[in-house]
């Protein structure tokens, strides 16, 4: 008996080698099924908010684009205002007749402003000439 147990012992040892590794190989295999399933769930995921992210990048864009465009064109507007406005131009004329010699009565009555005014201008513009 000892001979067949000495003659069947490697045998039966290379088929429980070879048991053990199919049995591993089965659960590596499952293993190797739920991680890909678990990377394909996560791509999926990241490639969703991927899309979010640059979705509503692409919104705030069009926003930060229009706010430039509406920015430019108030301060085209202002800059009208301010070539247009009557008081600045009333202002500097006075302070060019303040240099050509013209007294606070001469101010108010060609450029249409007050008194106070006229004599703000005329110290202002007699001030800085000195």
């Amino acid at each position: 008996m000892s001979a067949t147990w000495t003659t069947l012992a490697p045998w039966l040892l290379t088929a429980a080698v070879m048991a053990a590794l199919l049995v591993q190989s089965v659960w590596n295999q499952r293993q190797l099924r739920d991680l890909r399933a678990q990377l394909k769930s996560r791509c999926d995921t990241l490639g969703r908010e991927l899309h979010a992210t640059g979705s509503g990048s692409l919104g705030v864009g069009h926003r930060v684009v229009n706010c430039e465009r509406q920015l430019h064109e108030m301060r085209a507007m202002l800059d009208e205002m301010r070539q247009n406005d009557p008081l600045r131009i009333s202002y500097d004329e006075a302070a060019r007749l303040v240099e050509l010699g013209a007294d606070v009565e001469d101010l108010m009555n060609t450029c249409g402003i007050s008194r106070p005014e006229a004599e703000l201008v005329s110290a202002l513009r007699k001030k800085s000439a000195a």
